[in-house]
């Protein structure tokens, strides 16, 4: 288990990853990070069924946002709402009705 996995498997970019981990680059070249209990609870929550990396940034508060904000709680659960109802992508505005022939 390794950061740098997590980071696959999310689409995050270096910076995104260290400041979800609060850390330094060196820390996660070394795999000094690949210890911490954070890295190894989202890699065993996300690495059977890993989200799309569009899902990771949309909605308010997106759950990268949530991750970036240490709000791990959070995350889990959007997670969990992701795996019960799959990515839903929603309108912007009323849906029209469909046109006739």
């Amino acid at each position: 288990m390794s950061a740098a996995r997590l980071q696959t498997l999310l689409g995050l970019h270096d910076e995104e990853l260290l400041q979800i981990l609060g850390s330094d680059p060196i820390a996660v070249i070394t795999g000094e990070e690949d210890l911490r209990p954070e890295v190894r609870i989202l890699l065993q929550l996300i690495e059977e069924n890993p989200p799309p990396h569009v899902w990771l940034r949309t909605g308010n508060p997106s759950p990268l946002q949530r991750l970036l904000q240490h709000d791990f709680t959070g995350f889990e659960d959007a997670l969990a709402d992701y795996n019960e109802r799959g990515f839903i992508i929603r309108g912007r505005g009323p849906s029209r009705p469909a046109s006739g022939p």
